[in-house]
């Protein structure tokens, strides 16, 4: 809700008593110290505007404020004021580095086949929850979270002498940065389809040249280049793209199980050199990125 005058607040406060009313009249206990506000300035150049709304506080039935929060969890995502998903990046790389280091301890071998299935189970597994929803652009954060499993597969049997890019293909392991990507596209796949609700509103065309492609958003309309680069870097945005980046016959398949397969497949074909510290790189590994040399490949299988 935006809130631009004292108009606002009242509107605000009301909303809260009325849910509260509804509580008690259905019986319904909410839990209060749960509560949260956050909230955000969308333009940094209108704060001073905005200033007189920014100190006031909410009440619930209790009368215990609630004072503005740098950042709050919803649903096991954490998210700080400014938008940003760092928080949450930080916390993910945290319970993953925890959890590899809890199977190093328990486990003495370091059998590759085993260090890899107890690397999927327990610590990967931990790290990709929701992930189309906050999967990173920037650098750093790509690779704050691939340290976890760069540091993870250095340790495992026959690993010394390689670089991380070679542990990867020995392994038979995509990078955390391709597994996100990959399931932004199956997110797709699956709003296309009716699987999953379109809550961002991505609308599809067809054309008899690329054949089904997503509708990528107008950027043009937001103003400021601060949102500009959080919608850019949205699942709203970024889904489209990646969707319009794979093949023209995997996006005609509607069957999830054999898209997965054959998206699989394609992945494979495609490389996989994840940012990281001291590895010179000519792109940041996005799938948007290699979507010259997809297009050279999507042309040499139909020609086949």
């Amino acid at each position: 809700m935006e809130i631009t005058n004292e108009s606002d607040t009242v509107k605000l406060q009301q909303d809260l008593d009325r849910v509260m009313q509804w509580s008690t009249r259905n019986n319904m206990v909410l839990n209060e110290d749960k509560y949260e506000l956050m909230v955000h300035h969308h333009q940094r150049g209108a704060l001073i505007k905005e200033l007189p709304m920014t100190g006031v506080f909410y009440s619930t039935s209790g009368d215990t404020l609630l004072a503005p929060s740098d950042q709050l969890r919803d649903l096991g995502v954490t998210v700080s004021k400014d938008l940003s998903w760092r928080p949450h990046y930080v916390k993910l790389t945290t319970k993953g580095r925890r959890m590899a280091q809890w199977v190093f301890g328990v486990f003495s071998s370091r059998d590759p086949e085993l260090m890899v299935s107890l690397y999927k189970t327990m610590v990967r597994s931990t790290m990709e929850y929701c992930s189309p929803l906050w999967s990173p652009q920037m650098v750093g954060d790509i690779q704050l979270l691939e340290s976890v499993q760069r540091r993870f597969t250095s340790k495992i049997a026959g690993m010394k002498d390689l670089d991380y890019w070679q542990r990867l293909k020995y392994l038979g392991l995509m990078s955390l940065q391709r597994r996100r990507e990959r399931y932004v596209i199956l997110h797709v796949h699956k709003i296309l389809h009716g699987a999953a609700p379109n809550e961002v509103d991505i609308k599809f065309h067809r054309t008899s040249r690329h054949g089904l492609k997503a509708v990528l958003p107008d950027l043009s309309r937001v103003k400021s280049k601060r949102n500009s680069t959080l919608y850019a870097n949205s699942f709203g945005t970024f889904g489209p793209k990646l969707w319009n980046c794979i093949p023209a016959d995997l996006r005609e398949i509607g069957d999830l199980a054999s898209f997965k397969a054959s998206l699989d497949l394609f992945l494979r074909e495609v490389p996989d050199l994840p940012p990281t510290p001291g590895y010179p790189a000519n792109n940041r590994n996005l799938l948007t990125e290699w979507c010259g040399g997809i297009r050279r490949f999507e042309e040499q299988r139909m020609a086949l």
